[in-house]
């Protein structure tokens, strides 16, 4: 199973993440499952607009890289402009995890901070209670459960 996470913070923000996924599927990345929106501070900038957030579940067999091109292409058809790392940005789309392999290079899998991120476990918790982290060997609960109290309890699904 592939887990994609994808986020907006600027305009509509809702509408944003369901056009990513019109235009991921219209790509061939078949959706499996989706999780429910997750609403969460602006990280690491709090000042910053609020982010919504969902993780999908994907079983398309596309490799990693044309993963990651069908996902630049989507954000680029959405209008997101290159900024500065952790800006404000319609739309962001990122593996998560992929068949439970571990990589490194161009691509990182699982996704390197993931494990740290509410608006990523929360989501993928609603998917798959028994997700287990491949590189970590850490349930998706005990994730959770490390996580700050403050990262607990500031997330908020709508």
């Amino acid at each position: 199973m592939i887990y994609i996470g994808i986020g907006s913070n600027l305009g509509n923000r809702i509408h944003n993440i369901e056009k990513a996924k019109y235009f991921l599927n219209l790509s061939g990345v078949k959706i499996h499952k989706s999780s429910s929106y997750y609403e969460t501070l602006s990280w690491p900038d709090t000042s910053q607009p609020k982010f919504i957030n969902i993780v999908i579940q994907s079983k398309s067999r596309f490799s990693p890289e044309k993963y990651m091109k069908i996902f630049k292409s989507t954000e680029k058809k959405l209008g997101r402009k290159k900024g500065l790392k952790n800006s404000p940005r319609i739309c962001d789309i990122d593996i998560i995890s992929y068949d439970q392999k571990i990589l490194s290079g161009n691509i990182t899998i699982p996704h390197k901070r993931m494990f740290e991120r509410n608006f990523v476990l929360f989501p993928m918790y609603e998917l798959d209670k028994n997700w287990i982290h491949p590189k970590k060997n850490i349930s998706i609960r005990k994730l959770i459960f490390s996580l700050p109290i403050k990262d607990i309890k500031s997330i908020k699904q709508i």
